[in-house]
């Protein structure tokens, strides 16, 4: 059992690092989460009184703590390789790899231009559709779940995307469950019809992008080696304006080509994007794009 607390941004943050666990609570909350050990009795410990909250505060933070710590998600115990799959153990959230393949070259790409070193291939409806039960059911006790369509380029398979928010709103409905369902996406494949569906069913959705025009093309080809700049933008506006619900965000990714990133950020930004994360690549340290430790200034 372990327990991380820090404060950010204003937030109080609680971490159960064996479930992975992540809690904002109130300050009465995280004043009185480490002055706890399980067994939880029903009844509130006397000495929680001394933290100078009222009584119905201190009555209510300790049965909110108590819910967790029943739920498994607070004071758990270290987490087996095994429980996850004997019933013992929650999970919540899921990435689904709908597709092995993708119609960009990125230079980057952790997935060896989509296909994870593997044949190129879309995952079957069957396949997805035993993903969702699986999700549902080990589960457990939780009722709001994610799940994320990645790739690849997700797109690529969208009838099978549609057929399984389609399946997945139907199974959650019976056993009391609602699934987020996100998207990442590098937009190639985007139109109307397609915005209006992403819109409509996905909580969620990541724009690959890298900034500025000579910095994408060059990062993120398409298969002719054609840039991707011109193509996606439009259609990232578009799918930003027509968006009322939900969240987005546009994503990069800077290399030691462009560790002026912050030009790329303030460009991202004059498009008319105002969520933007843009990240550090991950690459073995003889790649020419890999960053180095004389880059850090």
């Amino acid at each position: 059992m372990l327990i991380h607390k820090y404060k950010l941004n204003g937030y109080n943050i609680v971490i159960d690092t064996n479930s992975n666990g992540i809690h904002m609570v109130s300050d009465v909350v995280y004043d009185m989460v480490d002055r706890l050990t399980p067994p939880l009795a029903e009844k509130c410990p006397a000495d929680l009184f001394e933290l100078g909250y009222s009584e119905d505060e201190i009555k209510e933070a300790y049965a909110d703590i108590r819910e967790l710590w029943e739920a498994g998600l607070l004071y758990t115990d270290k987490i087996e390789t095994g429980d996850l799959y004997n019933g013992k153990i929650p999970i919540k959230s899921m990435c689904l790899h709908i597709s092995h393949d993708c119609n960009m070259r990125c230079e980057y790409c952790f997935a060896s231009a989509g296909d994870y070193g593997r044949d190129r291939s879309l995952m079957s409806l069957e396949v997805g559709k035993k993903a969702i039960d699986f999700l549902l059911e080990k589960s457990l006790h939780i009722k709001n779940l994610e799940l994320d369509f990645f790739g690849g380029e997700p797109l690529m398979n969208l009838d099978v995307v549609k057929e399984l928010v389609k399946y997945g709103r139907e199974e959650e409905k019976k056993r009391g469950k609602h699934i987020r369902f996100t998207m990442t996406t590098n937009g190639a494949l985007l139109d109307d019809e397609t915005i209006d569906f992403i819109n409509e069913e996905m909580y969620n959705v990541v724009l690959s992008i890298d900034g500025r025009k000579e910095i994408n093309d060059k990062m993120r080809p398409f298969e002719d080696g054609s840039g991707s700049y011109d193509v996606i933008l439009p259609k990232y506006k578009k799918l930003v304006e027509k968006r009322t619900t939900g969240s987005y965000y546009v994503r990069g990714t800077f290399t030691r080509k462009n560790l002026d990133f912050s030009k790329d950020v303030l460009h991202l930004a004059d498009c008319g994007f105002d969520e933007i994360s843009v990240e550090p690549v991950v690459l073995e340290a003889e790649s020419p794009y890999a960053l180095r430790e004389e880059d850090l200034p």
